[in-house]
């Protein structure tokens, strides 16, 4: 059996980036830059006014000058008349700044006559209200960095930039397979004795918000040939993860049906609480999950184990959520000798990043992880925690309250491990 360090460190170093395409600036959004984008020029393009105003010669400017208003410059404007010395030519924001100008006085800190002429009663610094060309963005600079995830900010800069295709990552495939005779598809109707398969949803799901692509297998039944069958099927994607038939029982035929194809079993048990019962293989040259049958322990396993491995597929660098510190504020029980992921409610009070027990920790309770807003990384070595003690956290921002997720977040950023901030111990 492993441990859980030992198990993150095999996975990780069995799976590999995908191959990389180029797709649409717009595209982009989600995606994992494969390689460096190099500034094509500078930002801004041209030196331009940040104001609606006056472009002047700041020599030409003693306070209480008046000065001769000869053109305008709207933005977009090719061509501008000749600055000369005690003139001013009006210009909007974004317009180019005429040569010779090297100041903007803004509109409102002026005052104009009937001559067409303006007076400028304050003092004027030299070069004020210009934005230079590129001192933004520096041209032949590194603005993309090979596994950046791209947002918003980035298509914005890189639209700027006239960049209209980014090259990335191609999304993993994950194929899904639950197992079990005890499962019937959602929308069938439930008999005596069945359940509905929600992990392979739940998977789906996760496998989504990872950045990857499911492929929904169905559900295996509990025999060598029905198992074997599907596996097969999900060989045709990048990954797959099975769920349940991992443990002892006597209808526990995933391993088998695994090493009955040929996979080479890296792991089967994890020191870790849930999802002791975990296995990890490797098919035909793809990594192959199998996690636990029972709900809880699927997501959770997921989350430790497999999310970050479809990061590093995905092309992305750091696969680590980060971890926070927080302050407990009941108790969680625990036995030495098992890493122990608990759903903890978060809460920001006075700066201070507060924690308590989603509810029962058994792995049986689904609606603890609808409560949960982190995860308390509890070490093998600890027997419990009361009240009081600070614990580490790993913050699952989008179970977050908008508003505290907002707050929480603005907190980590400022924190420095002093004070009333949380402390900020791993990066994203």
């Amino acid at each position: 059996m492993a441990c859980f360090d030992q198990a993150l460190e095999l996975v990780l170093s069995a799976v590999h980036p995908t191959e990389t395409e180029m797709v649409d600036t717009l595209e982009s959004v989600d995606r994992i830059a494969a390689r460096a984008v190099i500034a094509p020029y500078g930002l801004p393009v041209f030196d331009n006014s940040a104001m609606d105003g006056y472009a002047v010669r700041a020599q030409d400017c003693r306070q209480g000058t008046s000065l001769d208003v000869i053109g305008f410059v709207p933005a977009g404007a090719a061509t501008w008349p000749t600055l000369e010395a005690g003139t001013a030519i009006r210009v909007m924001t974004g317009a180019r700044v005429p040569p010779s100008a090297d100041t903007i006085v803004p509109l409102e800190d002026t005052e104009q006559d009937l001559n067409g002429k303006i007076r400028i009663p304050g003092e004027v610094r030299q070069g004020q209200y210009i934005r230079h060309s590129g001192e933004d963005v520096e041209r032949g600079s590194e603005v993309i960095r090979p596994g950046r995830l791209l947002g918003v900010a980035d298509v914005n800069l890189l639209a700027g930039l006239g960049i209209t295709s980014v090259c990335v990552h191609r999304k993993p495939v994950v194929a899904i397979l639950a197992t079990g005779d005890e499962l019937v598809p959602l929308g069938s109707k439930l008999s005596s004795g069945k359940i509905y398969d929600s992990n392979s949803l739940a998977l789906a799901a996760a496998v989504k918000k990872a950045g990857a692509t499911p492929l929904m297998l169905g559900i295996g039944q509990d025999n060598l040939e029905s198992l074997q069958q599907k596996i097969a099927e999900g060989l045709e994607a990048d990954a797959l993860i099975t769920a349940a038939g991992v443990s002892v029982g006597d209808r526990d035929l995933a391993r088998d049906a695994l090493a009955g194809l040929g996979a080479k079993e890296i792991f089967w048990g994890v020191k870790m609480k849930p999802g002791k019962a975990t296995a990890f293989s490797v098919l035909s040259g793809k990594p192959v999950f199998s996690v636990p049958g029972n709900p809880v322990s699927a997501m959770i396993t997921f989350e430790e184990l497999v999310r970050p491995a479809l990061l590093k597929m995905s092309g992305r660098h750091a696969v680590a959520r980060p971890l926070v510190t927080a302050v407990l504020q009941d108790s969680l029980s625990k036995k030495p000798g098992r890493i122990f992921f608990a759903r903890v409610e978060l809460k920001i009070v006075d700066g201070r990043l507060l924690a308590w027990s989603a509810g029962r920790q058994d792995t049986g309770f689904q609606r603890t992880m609808l409560r949960a807003d982190g995860i308390a990384v509890l070490p093998s070595e600890g027997a419990g925690y009361r009240a009081g003690d600070e614990i580490k956290v790993q913050i699952l921002s989008s179970e977050f309250n908008l508003l505290e997720a907002e707050e929480s977040l603005r907190a980590i950023r400022l924190a420095c491990g002093c004070g009333k901030q949380p402390e900020l111990v791993g990066g994203h």
